[in-house]
């Protein structure tokens, strides 16, 4: 009996088994990638952590290093000088950037509504009635949602004053009422005694997704299966996390030791309850998807509201190849 081919095929099985270890041979093949947050870590990112922590970026054949941005850091600058490869946009940021011929392009979208709010005290109980209130509206939020609310609902710049991005100015005045994020601001008003009443614009039809995945089109001709395998294991990481965020959480603290255990629950909870990651068009096609119709919602409603010419071409702001492939469902 010639033993030598099942010989053979049994040593090869045993060293592709030990590739596969973490530190074994394969680990050295790893190829790298950088992926820039849009912000210190938080349980808003915590799929991308997680997917570091659960080892599915390596199993994907990829070494990828989460860097944090944070207020003193242009993502998109990053990525334009080809310090990433990878970064956390936003569709009207790609948008714009296309229209200043930016080769920016999106290939996935985190959240498929975004998570921003409205946030008032518990005596509100509908959007128009806002209308008689003081709105705490941020500078950046007058070339994004602002100029949506105003046309939606008739708000009126009248009634706007600065956003300070502290809470303190709505806990004393019940005629105020203050824009937020979902998974972030009203966890510090319930901890000052208030439940207060949440409007997320997203479930009223503010169309664009938020915490998108943009490359540039050199890295996109350059790397598309790495592109592919980093989405794959992305979406996984997400599924993972939302179902336990406890390997997630902790990469999260590593990195943002300012991060406290309550508001880590107080996020995933809120991304759970409001499906930002897994609802929508999540639920049938995936995580991390993107469609032709949303993005076409989003170009018309920045159109009509003067941002960008109505003649530009958007379809180039974004790629559904790959989206089309990943099939990770809830």
């Amino acid at each position: 009996m010639n033993i030598a081919p099942t010989l053979r095929r049994v040593l090869a099985a045993a060293v592709i088994s030990l590739c596969l270890l973490p530190g074994g041979p394969h680990a050295a093949e790893l190829t790298k990638m950088v992926f820039v947050t849009n912000w210190y870590a938080e349980a808003e990112h915590g799929g991308f952590y997680q997917a570091v922590a659960d080892g599915s970026y390596r199993r994907q054949g990829l070494d990828v290093e989460v860097r944090m941005g944070g207020p003193q850091v242009n993502v998109m600058q990053l990525l334009l000088a080809g310090q990433a490869d990878l970064v956390m946009g936003y569709d009207l940021q790609v948008i714009k950037g296309l229209e200043q011929n930016l080769p920016l392009v999106t290939v996935g979208a985190t959240f498929q509504k975004d998570p921003v709010v409205l946030i008032a005290h518990p005596d509100v109980t509908s959007l128009p009635e806002l209308k008689s209130r003081s709105l705490l509206i941020g500078q950046a939020s007058e070339t994004t949602f602002w100029p949506w609310l105003k046309a939606r609902y008739g708000f009126a710049d009248s009634q706007k004053r600065p956003y300070a991005f502290s809470v303190a100015p709505f806990l004393v005045d019940k005629n105020v009422a203050q824009q937020g994020y979902l998974t972030s601001e009203p966890a510090s008003i319930e901890k000052a005694g208030i439940k207060p009443t949440l409007f997320l614009l997203a479930d009223v039809g503010y169309p664009p997704y938020a915490e998108t995945i943009v490359t540039t089109r050199s890295v996109l001709g350059a790397k598309p299966e790495l592109i592919r395998r980093f989405l794959q294991a992305t979406a996984e990481g997400w599924k993972h996390y939302l179902e336990d965020p406890t390997k997630g959480n902790a990469l999260i603290k590593k990195a943002n030791p300012q991060m406290e255990d309550s508001l880590l629950a107080f996020g995933v909870a809120k991304m759970r309850e409001y499906g930002l990651v897994t609802g929508s068009d999540a639920g049938t096609q995936g995580i991390l998807t993107m469609t032709d119709a949303r993005w076409k919602q989003t170009f018309d409603f920045m159109v009509s509201a003067g941002m960008v010419r109505a003649d530009m071409d958007y379809h180039k702001a974004y790629t559904l190849q790959f989206v089309r492939e990943i099939k990770v469902l809830p």
